[in-house]
């Protein structure tokens, strides 16, 4: 499909952003790379957009259609455990859900792209910072994205561990789901551990509340929602025999619609309130939903669609693949233009078989030609010469 040369330039070029991983809004180095190439590329760079996201813009021909594609270049606070001679040379920095791997093949298009045209129109390539923490796609949006460059529509890819590399899967309506991050704050009686009856143990109410979480989801939300709450932590100011008078519950909520979060979170405050007040205790509820679900419009999903039939065949793409309950900051950019957000198998064995944010996860870079295909695919199917 692609010059063994020109590939590895783009294999190059990941591995670079692998070695050198950097935290979101902090992508310095990777930002200035990233529009260096772009530049070299002759594709007009601007720099800065939203902190430290970088757009190009490429236009052939005199058609008014015009697309965004975007890749994320933000990286994790983890150690990398994975034995590679590319391995992070920053301690505690890795890129562990392939966001190297994004910006490199998104490169690679723009290139060909830029060198080959073969459209008629306008691509806008979305370099984004900070996708992990969800702030990065509103930034650029705060930052005039939209007003500045007009698309009509906006296309995002991620890789997926466990699907085979060649194959794709999308579906139209939600396909990430949102994440609410919520705390409750216990304020009891603590006491002596030798004389329970005396005080209000902080732990018995925060136990009862753990186990009744879980009814949300079970009992309470319509099976046709899906959903997850999940407490993560659980701390107490109790000692060896001291009865805790204080303990605060955090976790994470996941729901594929706007509606389910709102039930998650009343539900929510309902048996808190409820368990609190069967034993005579108060508690404060914080609910946040930092990342919405990403709903995927059915024009351009059908765009995706056919633009990854034509590079993997028919057989290979999963047009109705079921939801996911993981998080994605493309979701801002779907709400504000109709879009698609398309996953592709980042392979099942080894490093690029491991879960997204495992410290020994790798992106495949058999994956990077298939990636680059399905974008050049996408420009010349949407805006055709």
């Amino acid at each position: 499909m692609f010059d063994p040369g020109e590939m590895s330039e783009v294999t190059g070029w990941r591995q670079h952003f692998h070695r050198h991983p950097e935290l979101g809004f902090q992508e310095h180095q990777t930002a200035a790379r990233v529009a260096d190439l772009l530049e070299s590329f002759g594709v007009e760079t601007h720099r800065g957009i939203g902190g430290t996201g970088v757009i190009g813009v490429l236009k052939r021909g005199k058609g008014d259609r015009s697309i965004a594609l975007r890749a994320d270049m933000d990286a994790l606070p983890i150690h990398e455990t994975g034995v590679r001679d590319y391995r992070s040379v920053t301690d505690g920095v890795m890129h562990a859900c392939g966001h190297d791997g994004h910006s490199a093949m998104l490169l690679g298009a723009a290139r060909t792209l830029a060198r080959d045209g073969g459209f008629d129109g306008t691509v806008v390539f979305i370099f984004q910072p900070n996708e992990e923490h969800g702030l990065g796609a509103q930034a650029m949006i705060g930052d005039g994205l939209f007003e500045r460059f007009n698309v009509q529509n906006v296309y995002g890819m991620h890789n997926l561990p466990g699907l085979p590399v060649g194959q794709f899967a999308t579906c139209t309506g939600p396909i990430t789901a949102s994440e609410s991050l919520f705390e409750i704050a216990i304020s009891a009686r603590g006491g002596h551990a030798a004389m329970p009856h005396m005080g209000v143990d902080a732990i018995t109410v925060g136990a009862e509340l753990v186990g009744s979480l879980q009814t949300i989801v079970s009992r309470k939300l319509d099976p046709g929602q899906n959903g997850v709450v999940s407490v993560t932590d659980f701390t107490t100011d109790g000692g060896r025999n001291i009865l805790p008078g204080k303990a605060v519950l955090t976790g994470d909520a996941r729901a594929l619609t706007p509606k389910a979060t709102r039930a998650i979170e009343q539900r929510m405050r309902q048996i808190t309130d409820g368990i609190c007040a069967a034993h005579g205790v108060s508690a404060s509820v914080s609910f946040d939903t930092c990342f919405s679900a990403t709903i995927n419009a059915t024009g351009p999903t059908g765009s995706a669609v056919r633009a990854a039939k034509t590079v993997v065949g028919e057989d290979a793409v999963d047009a109705a693949c079921a939801p996911k309950l993981f998080s994605e900051d493309f979701a801002h950019f779907a709400a504000a233009r109709p879009s698609c957000f398309i996953l592709a198998g980042n392979g099942t064995n080894g490093a690029n078989g491991q879960p997204l944010h495992s410290s020994e996860y790798d992106f495949s870079d058999d994956l990077l030609p298939v990636g680059m295909g399905f974008w050049i695919n996408l420009v010349r199917q949407e805006m055709p010469s």
